[in-house]
């Protein structure tokens, strides 16, 4: 299919890894140009190379962390260099750790909510203006399962995550009317280094194996497995297309039917 959005540009955020890299690589092989952003320089400068010798698109690489203000004044400066302008948005950010409601202090509360609510906040106010004033434009927000149905360890990500998501339903109607649309992607477990993290904790904390905290969470997947990055990617990709202008405020699971829920 045909996304219809060859030379549109996007900023993705951590992207050298995981979910963030199938969506970009997923943009990129639509024909959208990149600013793609990592706190890891050398794994992004990668994954910028692959993407530009692969598909032919320019990919702009910028490392930073970009959860602070400085990082993010340097990816915003990047994106806006020299008249450029931003089509196309997908937040994300790795989730706080995990942990029991007795753990976490008001520090950890803020840090989660600085990384995973007011950080997509902040980039959307950066670039709705523009997008909006083109009649045109795309957000995702790559938040998580939780938000539908909340998991105990991942307290902190259930709250703040659940925070951007009240804050995209009202947003996401305001600025339809100008042909933006803004939706969330809610995965479920990948096989990403974040998976791997998890499965560690599982492990370490049952005296089991890895691969048997990795087989014993496969077991509560319907679909019997863990979901990939480039499946992810591809339908982070439909809701940037031309296709899903009708699709707002929208958050969608990727879960392989994790989420046990009628709606």
């Amino acid at each position: 299919m045909d996304l219809g959005i060859k030379g549109k540009r996007a900023l993705v955020c951590a992207a050298s890894k995981g979910l963030g890299r199938g969506s970009a690589e997923a943009l990129a092989e639509a024909g959208v140009d990149l600013v793609i952003n990592a706190r890891g320089a050398e794994a992004l400068e990668a994954t910028a190379a692959h993407l530009r010798e692969t598909y032919g698109v320019q990919v702009t690489a910028v490392a930073a962390d970009i959860t602070t203000e400085a990082g993010r004044a340097a990816v915003l400066a990047a994106c806006f260099a020299q008249g450029g302008m931003i089509d196309i948005l997908v937040t994300n950010a790795g989730g706080p750790p995990p942990g029991m409601w007795s753990d976490w202090s008001r520090d950890d509360f803020i840090a989660a909510l600085d990384a995973n609510m007011l950080t997509p906040i902040a980039l959307m106010q950066a670039c709705l203006p523009a997008m909006m004033e083109r009649g045109w434009g795309r957000v995702v927000n790559i938040t998580s399962q939780s938000v539908k149905t909340p998991i105990a360890v991942l307290g902190l990500s259930n709250a703040a995550r659940t925070g951007l998501t009240g804050f995209v339903a009202g947003t996401a109607r305001q600025v339809a009317p100008s042909g933006v649309c803004i939706n969330n992607l809610l995965p479920g477990i990948h096989a990403t280094d974040r998976a791997v993290s998890l499965d560690t904790g599982v492990a370490k904390a049952g005296a089991i194996s890895l691969e048997e905290a990795k087989a014993q969470r496969e077991a509560t997947i319907p679909a019997r497995r863990y979901g990939t990055a480039g499946e992810f990617g591809a339908m982070c990709a439909f809701l940037c297309s031309q296709h899903a202008g009708f699709i707002i405020g929208q958050n969608i699971l990727l879960d392989g039917g994790a989420s046990n829920a009628t709606f």
